[in-house]
């Protein structure tokens, strides 16, 4: 049984624990840092600017934190020291914006008044007494603070300490997180690229390239994401989330009890968007890709597309699934309107009434008091708390994007296929042998019957026969890019499905119909940058097939720089540049699939001395249609429906006057009326 695919990327991320333990410490560390803040705010609001609001007594010495009022010292209740000599005990209260010095000790939210004798009175849970003192002016009141200016800049200070070492922890947080993701995501695609060359050949048949495409590109990169936002968001949050209730819980548990509820709340809507995101974002990058093969397929097709008019239809074909694209699109849109954004706003309301409630209710204490600095810290944690849910909410859309893209992912690495194996085995001589071979691309469709045949190492041996008889079919699986269902095939003494399918093409080159040049240099092409193959040994090669006749002529000659499949060289020049490529590799068997069929006359001449020159000292294999380019073959095999019905040489078979002998005529005849 497979890992879930959450197992999966958490391999991935386990690959360097030490870093991601680091990154994951630096973020607890400025959490920590941060969440002081509303702490240290309490502490500066509570004890040094409400707190002035107090209980003052009258000492007899300047002492240090003391205050001159109308030539006494006073001292905070709270501060006094056990050898202070103390007169008498005062209050300053505030009420209604007024301050008032009261010469006696009353609670210091008591509301002062005067009434109609011009008495001053005090009330308080609603009792009232007569109290004398003074009513302080704005220039009295400033001797009450000044002993906090100290402890409160001291405090500031340590708040502007603890935000700069929070900002370095989370700025090396955040550089170790985005460095140690994109380490992965190399991983994940040098994995996917590797499993790419192990797949099967019928793999690649049975999918556009603009699908597998979008699968190392597109996929990965949403897997990217992943790593770098969207799991970086998640432990950022939950760990700020658990920060910030355990400071709910130190200010007051009731309360905090039902923020928790929040939690799962949150989880259980999560669960109800990963259900329908997955199965929209699934249709959403199926359909993408589907898109990137199409342009894929126009764009390597324009010139037909353009030549036969039919832009137009290829357009509709295009608008089709680019508008399936927007109807999905459009839906995920909708279920994140209403599952993100709305569940965010329902929870802010909730919490914000049960704030209002409890606090306006008096039940935080048991006389019904609380204090400024407790109740700015509690509002204060109460709307960090839903920073992390929005941090989570704006995140799942990219969260179900990247689940379903590494579905898609490990579906392809999960495909059945085989390790390379680039070991040398010692060098082949060319003895290639059929016995009795079957095989069938599709079960029991068999293109090739029973079919057996021998080839000396040195020999050229050519195939011919109308198309779908079978000859291709027989370089697929002498280059094992197929295996057969029955029968068996020798290299010299290897049975060719004992060495890896790499060790068999070490000793096998192959020069197609239409040669693939890559983007790079004409010298590039040549050695396929194989350090095997230096520079001398590839220019040698390109000289010996005649291609310096014209790479000669290039502003920058063998270095001259090659566009996507040599698009600035002729057929022919391409023709010999696969050649050269195939010289300088020094093949033991040498595949020629219909080499010559697509140049003009005068380039033949050249490919036919490259063929010559190539031929020397290995083996070669020819698939013609032109039967005038394999009369020097060493033996001619006739192909028809997957069986050899003719064998032998140039003159043998047209001395049997039958297959042979008439697809020969005909070509003869074919050519004559053209000369004519």
């Amino acid at each position: 049984m497979k890992p879930s695919t959450e197992k999966r990327l958490l391999q991935y991320a386990r690959s360097n624990l030490k870093v991601i333990s680091f990154a994951l410490l630096c973020l607890l560390i400025a959490i920590g840092l941060d969440l002081a803040g509303p702490f240290i705010a309490k502490s500066v609001i509570d004890n040094h600017i409400v707190g002035v609001q107090a209980e003052w007594a009258q000492v007899a010495d300047d002492e240090s934190g003391t205050v001159i009022f109308q030539n006494k010292h006073y001292k905070r209740v709270d501060r006094i020291d056990s050898d202070d000599q103390i007169a008498s005990y005062h209050t300053l209260v505030q009420s209604n914006r007024k301050y008032y010095f009261i010469d006696r000790q009353i609670p210091v939210n008591s509301q002062i008044e005067r009434d109609d004798d011009g008495n001053w009175l005090a009330s308080y849970d609603g009792e009232q007494q007569v109290v004398t003192g003074e009513q302080l002016s704005a220039g009295d009141l400033i001797h009450f603070f000044r002993p906090e200016i100290q402890p409160i800049a001291f405090l500031l200070i340590t708040y502007l300490i603890l935000i700069i070492i929070s900002a370095a922890f989370t700025y090396l947080k955040t550089y170790l997180l985005q460095i140690y993701a994109n380490r992965i995501i190399v991983r994940i695609r040098q994995d996917l690229y590797a499993k790419m060359h192990e797949l099967p050949m019928q793999f690649f048949v049975d999918r556009p390239a603009g699908k597998i495409l979008a699968r190392i590109t597109n996929d990965t990169e949403a897997i990217k994401e992943l790593y770098v936002n969207v799991l970086a968001t998640f432990f950022n949050a939950i760990i700020y989330m658990g920060g910030i209730l355990f400071a709910l819980f130190l200010l007051n548990t009731r309360l905090a009890m039902i923020c928790l509820l929040a939690i799962p709340i949150l989880f259980l809507w999560i669960k109800f968007y990963q259900k329908y995101a997955g199965k929209y974002n699934r249709v959403i990058l199926s359909v993408n890709s589907s898109i990137n093969a199409s342009i894929n397929e126009s764009i390597q097709t324009m010139p037909i597309i353009q030549a036969f008019r039919r832009t137009k239809e290829r357009q509709d074909e295009f608008e089709e699934l680019n508008h399936r694209h927007y109807r999905y699109q459009r839906q995920l849109v909708r279920l994140e309107s209403f599952t993100t954004y709305n569940l965010l706003g329902l929870l802010r309301g909730a919490a914000l009434l049960l704030f209002i409630w409890f606090f306006g209710n008096g039940v935080l204490t048991g006389q019904g008091l609380i204090t400024t600095g407790v109740l700015y810290a509690f509002a204060d944690y109460l709307g960090r708390l839903f920073e992390p849910m929005e941090m989570l909410i704006h995140q799942l859309p990219q969260l179900e994007q990247a689940r379903v893209s590494a579905d898609r992912v490990f579906e392809m690495l999960d495909l059945d296929g085989e390790a390379v194996d680039d070991k040398e085995i010692p060098r082949i001589n060319g003895h290639v042998r059929f016995d009795q071979v079957s095989f069938a691309y599709e079960a029991d469709d068999y293109i090739l019957h029973d079919l057996s045949f021998n080839v000396e190492p040195g020999e050229s041996v050519a195939f011919v026969g109308h198309t779908g008889s079978g000859k291709s079919s027989i370089m697929n699986l002498l280059l094992r890019f197929y295996d057969q269902q029955k029968g068996r095939i020798f290299l010299d003494q290897y049975n060719s499905q004992e060495p890896s399918r790499q060790q068999v093409r070490q000793h096998i080159n192959i020069v197609l119909q239409d040669p693939f040049i890559f983007t790079g240099t004409v010298l590039s092409n040549i050695t396929l940058n194989d350090p095997k193959i230096t520079r001398e040994k590839a220019i040698k090669a390109l000289k010996t097939v005649g291609a310096d006749q014209f790479i000669e002529k290039l502003p920058l000659k063998y270095d001259q720089p090659v566009g996507e499949n040599g698009a600035d060289f002729s057929t022919g020049q391409r023709q010999l540049l696969s050649f050269a490529r195939a010289l300088a590799f020094d093949p033991a068997i040498l595949i020629l699939d219909e080499a010559t069929a697509s140049i003009d006359t005068e380039t033949e001449g050249l490919i036919q001395t490259a063929i010559s020159i190539l031929a020397e000292g290995r083996t070669m294999l020819i698939i013609a249609h032109r039967l005038s380019t394999i009369q020097h073959a060493d033996q001619i095999i006739v192909m028809n429906k997957g069986k050899m019905i003719e064998q032998g040489t140039h003159d043998e078979l047209l001395a049997q006057k039958a297959n042979y002998y008439q697809m020969f005529k005909m070509q003869q005849v074919g050519l004559a009326e053209q000369i004519g």
